[in-house]
């Protein structure tokens, strides 16, 4: 009887999903002021190699407000530190879809750099 329990307890435990943490955004202030969070700490990014026009900043917060909203799950992909400021690739955990990507792709962005 004790083997039989033993092994229905491996058994749910090896069976039962992992809870994985991500990071979500807290705020989009500008391209280069991104808010994003975890359960205990808050880090402020930029989006790598892009380049926004003053005229188009504005549009560009809104759009990725709309494809980001606040407490959306994203991961981060570390591009750079400069000057104590980390430039990232931001990505929804569930589509796929990236920040810069977003922007360029709508022509409110420049793509500075080959590998992005």
């Amino acid at each position: 009887m004790k083997k039989i329990f033993t092994l229905v307890v491996f058994i749910f435990v090896l069976c039962r999903p992992l809870i994985g943490y991500c990071a979500e955004i807290i705020q989009i202030n500008a391209t280069n002021d991104i808010v994003v969070g975890d359960q205990n700490r808050k880090l402020s990014i930029s989006l790598p190699c892009i380049e926004v026009e003053n005229e188009n900043e504005r549009v560009a917060i809104q759009i990725l407000n709309k494809s980001f909203p606040r407490g959306t799950k994203i991961k981060i992909k570390p591009f750079s530190l400069n000057e104590s400021i980390l430039s990232a690739q931001v990505f929804r955990v569930d589509d796929k879809s990236e920040m810069s990507q977003i922007l360029i792709s709508n022509k409110l962005a420049t793509n500075l750099c080959d590998d992005i």
